[in-house]
């Protein structure tokens, strides 16, 4: 099972004037853990001596009331377990959930969803300070985002000036790449881009990371369920693939494609800048063009080439 953060214990060693640091070093805690407890416990006005005669467990569920509902509520997946089958060769997410899911019904036990299970997983690295071992697999994840840097159209007839936004998908692995130009940034545009994305890809992958963006997330609250709009959801049931917003303003959790995307301003924007567009097949044609000299570029820190990675 997820080993479950130690809010008493967190309280009573900050009463007795420990700084976040010490029990991080002393207790073997993670700085998340204990600096999420310093934070509810100044924002709830909670401290050790309101708490020191309740158990553990009434403290946690003080403090973390959702994720209390949501852990007791289903058969609490044993993260230890699967942190360790992942290192297997073969072993990803998708199988070892199927795995827990017949085990849940072999007991009775209500299971939980696939993007659930993935989350607890992710929360359980973090809390514990492990290395995910996932983002080191081929296949495991896809991150998504929108460019910051535009190009441009000019219409031929007027000598308008049409802005062309960037849809940007890295796969951390191989560090593969995938950028479609697009004339906005709605909900159709973006599930299309997905689409074009997997098909570039080859495949979907086991999960899709994504910015907290209007067009794909209803909500993100920092404890529950995560609440994706319909036609976004359906998109991830269609290509098997769990999407998972990053944190809110935490884009370490999709730094590959925060990485790629600057990177993109220079192999591809900055390049194109003297060229002159009068369509948006015109800048797909010249995209493509110069995303294939970015994949095919050797890396400066590593054998091989982002495509010969991806085709290994």
């Amino acid at each position: 099972m997820a080993k479950k953060i130690k809010a008493k214990l967190i309280l009573e060693l900050r009463a007795a004037q420990m700084s976040q640091r010490e029990i991080c070093r002393t207790r073997k805690m993670s700085q998340h853990s204990v600096g999420d407890v310093f934070r509810l416990a100044n924002e709830l006005g909670i401290t050790y001596n309101d708490v020191k005669e309740k158990s553990d467990e009434e403290v946690y569920r003080m403090f973390y009331p959702d994720k209390y509902v949501a852990e007791t509520l289903y058969k609490a997946p044993d993260y230890s377990y699967i942190h360790t089958e992942l290192k297997k060769t073969g072993v990803n997410l998708k199988l070892l959930w199927h795995e827990y899911k017949d085990v849940c019904q072999a007991s009775s036990a209500l299971s939980m969803g696939y993007t659930k299970f993935c989350e607890g997983y992710a929360e359980f690295v973090t809390a514990n300070s492990l290395t995910n071992h996932l983002l080191h697999k081929p296949g495991m994840v896809c991150e998504v985002d929108w460019s910051g840097s535009t190009m441009t159209i000019v219409e031929r007839a007027t000598g308008e000036m049409i802005k062309v936004y960037l849809f940007v998908a890295t796969l951390p692995y191989s560090q593969y790449s995938y950028v479609e130009p697009c004339l906005d940034m709605k909900q159709n545009t973006w599930l299309k881009c997905h689409v074009h994305m997997f098909e570039f890809f080859g495949g979907s992958t086991v999960r899709t990371t994504c910015d907290n963006l209007k067009t794909g997330v209803i909500s993100h609250p920092r404890d529950g369920e995560i609440v994706l709009n319909e036609k976004y959801e359906d998109l991830g049931n269609h290509y098997l693939t769990a999407i998972m917003p990053a944190g809110v303003r935490k884009p370490k959790q999709k730094a590959s494609v925060e990485g790629t995307v600057g990177k993109i301003a220079t192999a591809i924007i900055a390049k194109l800048r003297n060229e002159v567009f009068h369509s948006l097949d015109e800048v797909k044609l010249a995209i493509a063009r110069k995303l294939k000299d970015f994949n095919d570029a050797p890396f400066q820190k590593r054998e091989g080439s982002r495509t010969e990675v991806f085709h290994e």
